[in-house]
């Protein structure tokens, strides 16, 4: 079966199995920001955004994604083979995770990443409450949430700036 999608800002066609979880196509297609966790929805490290929605890769079946937008970590500054260029800028959430400590294994960082875009391109100026419960389906346990939170207040500045 094949399917047609927007994987990133460009048009792709997949030959997938009836069954198969949008992960596992991302996954074998180079997207390795999408991370495997748990498979029950319950981690969030494999959080995609489709058409703007943060939504559990390992849950959704890789055929209901026909004919959206997807958006991995991968697609924030996009280049090259996945790795970023000297020249190339970060997404200023990228960049706010940075600069805040917010990354610590990584392993959560893209769920984290791509749930602070769908708020921020919602929700501009965020209170803490609402960024708590933005994240609330990526678990970290690592950072305790501070420096995350951090980021996220850090990347709407920046991207308030910027307009």
């Amino acid at each position: 079966m094949k399917i047609k999608l927007a994987l990133n800002g460009q048009k792709k066609e997949f030959e997938i199995q009836p069954n198969e979880m949008l992960l596992d196509v991302l996954r074998r297609e180079g997207c390795k920001s999408v991370k495997e966790g748990c498979r029950q929805g319950e981690c969030g490290v494999c959080v995609v955004l489709i058409d703007g929605i943060p939504v559990n890769s390992c849950l959704l079946p890789a055929a209901r994604a026909n004919g959206k937008k997807v958006l991995t970590t991968e697609g924030l500054a996009p280049s090259a083979n996945g790795k970023m260029s000297v020249e190339q800028e970060l997404h200023p959430i990228q960049r706010a995770f940075l600069e805040s400590g917010a990354v610590q294994c990584g392993y959560c960082t893209p769920g984290m990443l791509l749930s602070t875009k769908a708020l921020l391109d919602n929700n501009p100026d965020p209170t803490e409450d609402e960024i708590k419960l933005a994240l609330e389906g990526v678990l970290c346990r690592c950072t305790g949430y501070v420096k995350i939170i951090d980021a996220v207040k850090l990347a709407a500045e920046k991207i308030r700036s910027k307009k």
